[in-house]
């Protein structure tokens, strides 16, 4: 597996309690603002990446994206994840310049 920095960053920030993923629950942090930075996994559906895209736009929430569902989940050690929510300043701004 080709190792890209952002991948053990996003494990950092989530060992440190400050990643949200889920569908579902990413939409309320950016709902209640508390979510700095979203990253979207490519092979979400289309529904989703409306979804997340308009919500984020409305919000002005930034939001990246990533190659896969599975890349996404691996960096956070779970299984195949297509959206996360970074609630950090610190580690939204750093995962920007990596993304």
């Amino acid at each position: 597996m080709n190792h890209k920095p952002w991948v053990s960053f996003l494990g950092l920030a989530n060992r440190a309690r400050k990643v949200i993923s889920g569908e579902e629950l990413v939409v309320k942090e950016i709902q209640r603002k508390r979510a700095k930075l979203v990253i979207l996994s490519e092979d979400a559906s289309e529904n989703t990446r409306k979804k997340i895209s308009d919500k984020c736009s409305f919000y002005r929430v930034p939001l990246c994206y990533v190659d896969s569902r599975h890349e996404l989940g691996g960096a956070i050690g779970k299984g195949a994840r297509v959206v996360v929510a970074i609630t950090d300043e610190g580690f939204a701004q750093k995962l920007k310049t990596m993304l």
